[in-house]
């Protein structure tokens, strides 16, 4: 899979730009998986009848497939959420100042 961004030790410290450098990084990254999910969409769904015939898959393999993905999906979703939850406050604590 794709490189993932790593995360920030400690949000508390981070400026608001750091921490709204960490959300594209996280959105990014969950564009990644969505062109995963594209790909496997592309393998599963036939663009013609005759195609169906050239994918050899189990539906038990493309569903530890999807799961994995959808595993990564989740995590990334975690971890951009934990950002912006974090620049938020920051956001919020130089405004009070």
């Amino acid at each position: 899979m794709a490189h993932v961004p790593s995360r920030p030790g400690s949000s508390e410290n981070l400026s608001a730009e750091s921490l709204a450098l960490q959300a594209c990084d996280d959105v990014d990254s969950l564009r990644v998986v969505q062109r995963a999910y594209a790909c496997l969409e592309k393998l599963i769904v036939p663009q013609c009848v005759k195609d169906s015939e050239d994918v050899y898959s189990s539906r038990t393999e493309l569903g530890a497939l999807v799961g994995l993905v959808n595993d990564e999906l989740a995590r990334r979703i975690e971890a951009a959420d934990s950002t912006i939850q974090s620049l938020r406050v920051a956001v919020g604590e130089s405004g009070a100042q």
